[in-house]
């Protein structure tokens, strides 16, 4: 079992950052982490994942080039660094971790609680 907490949504203005991260409680380094999202009345939807050395991600292209994802082995933390974001990327985002990198959320063994995001216009 993995516990997985997120924390670092909020409130921001259009074209502002914010950062999320992701603690886990144990054996971090043997899974895949991911970051998904959902907004009112749509479905949960993939963001991006990294495998478990840090050395493969992959966006899904409403994000690629304005958010990056990243990961600490020795904090057991996952982050995502959000920049120029977009009123339609208000959602709840939510990490999550698999034995191998996955794009859907069907395919995924554990889920953090979520955290809230809020972009102005």
């Amino acid at each position: 079992q993995v516990q997985l907490v997120e924390s670092g949504g909020g409130l921001v203005q259009a074209g502002g950052s914010l950062r999320l991260s992701c603690a886990a409680s144990r054996t971090f380094s043997t899974y895949a982490m991911g970051w998904f999202r959902q907004a009112p009345g749509k479905e949960r939807e993939f963001v991006a994942v990294i495998n478990r050395t840090g050395g493969t991600t992959y966006y899904a292209d409403s994000v690629k080039g304005r958010f990056t994802i990243s990961r600490d082995n020795a904090k057991n933390t996952v982050y995502l660094q959000m920049s120029s974001l977009k009123s339609e990327d208000t959602a709840v985002y939510y990490c999550a971790a698999d034995r191998l990198p996955v794009l859907t959320p069907a395919q995924v063994d554990y889920w953090g609680q979520g955290t809230q995001v809020t972009v102005s216009s």
